[in-house]
């Protein structure tokens, strides 16, 4: 060229067209990702229906039992993709455990926890909602059950998809309260259990959190906020694990184990003993492990939050074995409350599960956690407040104690309630606790002696502004928990008279 230099190369054209090429491929794998586990999802349910088909298809009325089952493992389904995130989001959230790591944890001791402790009788009017004897005929209860599955499955559907973790207990409770209410009348549900269920709205999230927030004012004070960090966790680490132990020992013998021989009818003062002989063991195994694992660290928060990484990821995994012992009874309850009066032609307060009808329940859930659970799991591990393995350790904990109080004082409490309750609570205490307590002032002034005016006066500015807990979330969970029955049952009403015109339902007289 005239002025001595190169010409540039540069085909704009060709690199605006590879640029959107680029853009529109990345946008169809996206949408190939987004299909895949609803693609799977269905594959499951229509597993159950050609499963269903081929061994029960002869018999009368099997069509009616393969579509309850497959209403049933779309219930599990859901299960899994919301309320699972409880157990194992705190734990995700603190980086104790990856999103595969607990997908894989969970998954397994669910399954477990449903197939080897999940009972082998279930109540089929869930808790005791409606008298049975109300109902007009073994029909009219077989589409009951039908109508509060199915409402139950689409208000937890919905809730996953709106990123609302919700209490699948309650939503067949309300599920089985509305369709009772439209097949017998009011008077079909008992009233005083209700109400006892509504308290535990207020008390399920109260409860764990007050605990949650009084065992990270425990660890603040004994162990963070003192002058040798490690000496501190040496004495006070093994104790905590073994109350977590001892909790979860007392939570099996009460819940999980229940249906076992030697644990049926256990009382709580033996079940209590049987978790101080499970807190005593665990104490005499962690202490010499925590003594050794502590050797050569530095004396800083990082090397304290290290020694809870293993007690929060077992933790999590007990959480979900006792989480699919209880509740997969809220997706196959119905279903073989459906399945026995088909067969036997009647009501029963208490039904025997078919193991086709766990094994439903247990795959159902899993399957739901792995496809669809990491939404929630990071909402509930991320998104509400910034969890450490030590502050999601405090959330465990609370889980486990509170179910022991509340089976004590004879009241209904929800797993999720609780969960995410003391997420709330450790990050409301963190609020408080920042800007208000004298003991972490005290640790400032003591061992940050130059920084700790400019530190304070700092908390001090920012005392009404600094919000540690996104209160978009604490909203929009609220709300959803305070509309989750009301929802469920207003749904289950409507879907009953749906049935009763299709199929001709006898009504109430």
């Amino acid at each position: 060229m005239a002025d001595g230099k190169e010409p540039t190369l540069v085909k704009e054209t060709l690199d605006k067209d590879l640029a959107k090429i680029g853009r529109a491929e990345a946008a169809v794998q996206a949408t190939a990702r987004s299909v895949v586990a609803p693609g799977l999802a269905f594959l499951f349910l229509a597993a159950i229906v050609v499963i269903g088909g081929a061994l029960l298809g002869g018999q009368d009325n099997g069509l009616l039992i393969i579509a309850a089952a497959a209403i049933g493992g779309y219930m599990a389904l859901n299960i899994g993709a919301n309320d699972v995130a409880n157990n194992v989001g705190p734990a995700v959230g603190s980086k104790a455990l990856t999103i595969g790591g607990a997908l894989v944890i969970a998954a397994i001791c669910e399954s477990a926890g449903a197939l080897l402790a999940g009972g082998d009788v279930v109540s089929t009017i869930s808790k005791g909602i409606i008298d049975p004897s109300t109902v007009p005929t073994t029909e009219t209860f077989v589409w009951l059950m039908m109508a509060a599955l199915i409402s139950s499955a689409l208000w937890v559907n919905l809730a996953t998809v709106l990123n609302a973790p919700v209490s699948t207990t309650h939503a067949v409770v309300g599920g089985v309260m509305g369709a009772g209410i439209a097949a017998a009348g009011f008077g079909a549900v008992h009233w005083p259990t209700m109400a006892s269920i509504a308290a535990s709205w207020v008390i399920s999230p109260v409860l764990g959190g007050i605990i949650a927030a009084a065992v990270l004012a425990f660890i603040k004070i004994f162990i963070i906020y003192r002058e040798d960090k490690i000496a501190a966790a040496r004495r006070w680490v093994p104790m905590l694990i073994a109350i977590m132990a001892g909790a979860f020992g007392t939570y099996m013998s009460l819940k999980g184990l229940k249906h076992l021989p030697w644990f049926d009818h256990i009382g709580l003062p033996k079940a209590l003993l049987i978790g101080l002989g499970v807190a005593i063991f665990a104490w005499i195994v962690t202490h010499p492990l925590i003594k050794r694992q502590s050797r050569d660290m530095p004396n800083r928060n990082q090397s304290l939050r290290e020694l809870f990484v293993w007690p929060l990821i077992f933790s999590a995994a007990l959480l979900s074995f006792a989480h699919g012992a209880n509740d997969v009874a809220n997706a196959i309850g119905p279903l073989a409350a459906i399945v026995h009066a088909v067969e036997a032609g009647e009501v029963a307060s208490k039904v025997q599960i078919p193991l086709w009808v766990m094994l439903i329940g247990a795959g159902g859930i899993s399957f739901g956690l792995v496809l669809f659970g990491p939404k929630l799991i990071r909402m509930v591990g991320e998104s509400i407040t910034k969890l450490n393995p030590m502050r999601a350790y405090c959330v465990a904990l609370a889980a486990a104690v509170t179910v022991i109080i509340a089976s004590w004082l004879g009241l209904p409490v929800s797993s999720t309630h609780i969960a995410v309750g003391a997420v709330f609570g450790v990050g409301f205490f963190r609020e408080w606790f920042t800007a208000n307590s004298k003991t972490r002032l005290r640790y400032i002034h003591a061992y940050a002696p130059n920084a700790a005016k400019t530190q304070y006066a700092g908390v001090q500015r920012r005392k009404a502004a600094r919000k540690l807990v996104r209160r978009a979330h604490v909203n929009t969970v609220v709300a959803a928990w305070l509309i989750t029955v009301p929802a469920s049952a207003v749904l289950a009403a409507a879907i009953f008279f749906a049935l009763e015109h299709l199929f001709g339902v006898v009504p109430a007289t």
